[in-house]
Parts: structure tokens; sequence; C-alpha cells
């Protein structure tokens, strides 16, 4: 059971309708229908009436509002109580954790030598993106740091959270140079399109699962392109988690470019297809509250933004 089950119950009760009960907790209607779901299958228990419009509580739902009510402030207080405060003077961070490694440590170094010292402190992944957005929504982080793509969109109210494209990489399919297939080692340059081009031919895929960044959007991009056979041999939402197991010839695997390119420049990992439309251009995206911060938030942020200026003519 999560705490966030319980606080969208709550916010279903407040509102009886589950369109704008999902606007207000900042996701999608079918992910927070199938919150609900959740709670209700960890209960036992059915708490709303599908049938009526307006949504209403059954008894169950009724009974259950105030002790999730008192769940919820019960978990707050005890959270203020318990917690170390963070370091005064650090820039909070919720970050994926392909960017903590690939893009985040160059980029700070870049902000400090155009905008003086800034502290910072990372909130670890929490692997899904409602999970990560929270960090950002809930005020645990000053900022998100995230790939994005159209086909991912994330519902955060403009009036409330800024957004900057801060750099750009791409998510590309490769697998091991060599890759044994029904016993047999064969070249893996290329796999892809050899599955594609032989219906009965299985290939091995690594996967992210469905509800983190790539997830999505990898599961998107495969509904839009040709179908190929594969076998789910290994799932991870962390990248370099995925990018160890391709090197070993576990099978084929998305990576963003940027956290592969020693790979791929030492020939460990190869293309899995020469067509370019299975790779994903991706943005890497700067969130923040768009209300006024602390003094080095606001310093960070408007570095940020200088640094995306063009050059004086």
């Amino acid at each position: 059971m999560e705490i966030k089950w319980l606080e969208d119950f709550v916010t279903l009760a407040d509102t009886s309708s589950f369109s704008r009960a999902a606007e207000l907790r900042n996701v999608t209607q079918p992910a927070f229908s199938r919150r609900i779901k959740q709670l209700e299958s960890w209960l036992g228990a059915t708490l709303i009436s599908r049938a009526t419009m307006p949504a209403e509580l059954t008894p169950a739902g009724r009974n259950f509002l105030p002790v999730a009510q008192e769940a919820i402030r019960t978990f707050y207080a005890a959270r203020e109580v318990l917690r170390l405060p963070h370091e005064p003077g650090l820039i909070r961070f919720a970050a994926l954790h392909t960017l903590t490694v690939t893009f985040f440590p160059r980029w700070l170094k870049t902000l400090e030598a155009a905008g003086g010292s800034f502290s910072t402190s990372l909130i670890p992944d929490r692997g899904g993106i409602e999970a990560n957005l929270d960090a950002l929504v809930g005020d645990e982080a000053d900022f998100f740091l995230t790939y994005a793509h159209p086909e991912v969109p994330f519902h955060l109210d403009s009036g409330q959270f800024s957004s900057l494209t801060v750099a750009h990489d791409r998510l590309i399919p490769l697998v091991a140079a060599e890759i044994v297939l029904s016993g047999d080692p064969q070249p893996g340059l290329n796999l892809l399109d050899r599955a594609i081009a032989q219906p009965r031919l299985a290939i091995p895929y690594l996967s992210y699962g469905f509800n983190s960044f790539f997830g999505v959007a990898l599961s998107r991009l495969l509904l839009r392109r040709p179908p190929f056979r594969r076998r789910t041999t290994h799932e991870n939402t962390i990248s370099a988690g995925l990018m160890n197991m391709a090197v070993t010839g576990a099978g084929v695997c998305w990576l963003p470019e940027s956290l592969a390119r020693e790979e791929i420049d030492a020939r460990r990992l190869v293309p899995a297809s020469a067509d370019e439309g299975w790779n994903l251009d991706l943005e890497i995206r700067l969130y923040r509250h768009a209300a006024s911060r602390n003094r080095k938030v606001e310093e960070l942020w408007a570095t940020a933004q200088r640094l995306l200026e063009p050059a004086p003519a």
C-alpha cells in the first residue's frame, strides 16, 4: 500500500470526479484509476461506485474515508518528526539515474563556471514517472532533471511549474557485437532488422518495464513500428544496469547514446538496426516550481537560462 493511493482516494471523495481528481493529482486519468483499483485490491473492498455520475463512495468507501484522512495526517506528522532536515543552502535535485551519471556533473561544472558556486543534493531515482514527479510536486526537491519526449507527456500545471530544455540526447537500440541465438553465436549488428525480416526469429530483449520514462516511451514506439518477436530476458528501470547486461550479450536494449558512448566506441555494443526510425530524440529538461524560491535556487535557474541564450554576433 502506498500513501499516494490514500491521497488519491481522498481527492476523489472531495471532487466526485475521476478526471478532476486526476488533474489535481498531476497524473493521467488512466493512471489515477489504476491507483484507485490498486487501493481497492489491497483493501479487498470496492470504495467507489462506478455506475453513477458523479462518482459516489460505496458504504465501504464512506467508512474508510476518515481512516484514510487520519492515516495521511499521521504519516506526514511522523515524517516531519523523524526525518533529518537537509543541510541549509543545498539545492535539492530529483533526477533520473542516467542523468546523474552522464549529464549532471558536467552541466553543474558549466553552471558554476558561468555563475558561481552551487551546493547540491540529489534525491535517488524512484523508478516510475509519477514517483519521480512526486518529489517535485511534494516540494521535496527544488528541481527535477529528466528526459522528455512528446510520447511521454508530463501532467504538470504550467502555471505552477516552469521548464527549460537544457540539452539533447538520443535513445538508440544497441546489442553486443556477438550474441548467442538458439545456441549459435551470431553477429549482433542490425539484429533487429533481421528479426523484422525473419518473423520466426525471436530475439532476447532487455526491458525497462512499463512505468519508467523509457518504459513508457518504448511501449509507444514499439506500437507504431514494424513488429518483431522478442522475449524479455531481463528487466530494470535503470539504464546503466541494462547496459551492463547488454554488454554480456543478454539481449537488445535501447540506451541513451550519452551513456553508451564508451561501449559503442569500443565496439562492445553495436547498432541493433540501420533504420533511424528506431531512435528516439530526447530533450533533457529541467523543471522547477514557478513561484520564487531561495536566492541560490533563483541564481541557478538564471544561470541555466543565460547559458541557453545565443552568443552575441
